[in-house]
């Protein structure tokens, strides 16, 4: 019997991304744009939570966040890290592998000063992942920055920034019936932007 053919085609993995995604946002009920992150510390400990992808350039895939977080400690002391996209509702996963770098300032001023003031605030507001003694100290230093800044533009904490991961392989995955699933690999050929990717069919 003639073997089926893989129905996730050969191409490019950028493109091929861009195809799921749009998808996905027309039928994930929730937050397509969400990303699981995972990171290790310097002494390899892993950890992993959930992102959203704000962009998708040339170079990768950028989120934002604090830079004093347990991600921003774990991003400054290893630069490698993997995305993980589900879509439920496509039955569809892509994992992606590269290396994180800082997004310009002006990138971060720009996509911070996108957001709602009152998430500017908070973002102010916040010393994320920093033990908290109760919840109403936070509320206090919400409103003392939202006093700060009151009739002016947030003025954006300089460790509140984005990193692009720039990626060197993707999976893609795609459920089909009796689990006889499909899954390709791209890697790139060369460790920077510009090489060419190699594809790889891989058993379920």
């Amino acid at each position: 019997m003639k073997a089926e053919q893989s129905a996730i085609p050969q191409t490019d993995p950028f493109a091929l991304f861009d195809a799921w995604f749009a998808e996905a946002r027309e039928t994930e009920p929730n937050d397509s744009n969400a990303m699981a992150l995972a990171t290790a510390a310097a002494d390899a400990a892993p950890s992993v939570r959930m992102v959203l992808l704000k962009g998708r350039g040339p170079d990768g895939f950028t989120f934002y966040t604090n830079a004093q977080s347990r991600k921003g400690d774990e991003i400054l002391a290893n630069s490698q890290a993997a995305l993980l996209f589900h879509w439920k509702s496509l039955r569809r996963q892509i994992r992606i592998e590269g290396v994180l770098e800082e997004v310009a300032a002006e990138q971060a001023d720009a996509y911070f000063h996108s957001r709602s003031r009152e998430s500017q605030l908070g973002a102010v507001a916040s010393d994320q992942s920093r033990p908290l003694a109760d919840r109403a100290t936070f509320v206090e230093r919400y409103s003392a920055a939202r006093k700060r800044f009151e009739g002016g533009e947030v003025e954006r904490p300089p460790h509140w920034t984005g990193f692009t991961l720039a990626p060197h392989a993707f999976e893609f995955w795609m459920d089909r019936p009796n689990r006889l699933h499909d899954r390709r690999r791209f890697e790139l050929t060369q460790g920077q932007a510009g090489g060419s990717w190699k594809d790889t069919l891989l058993y379920p």
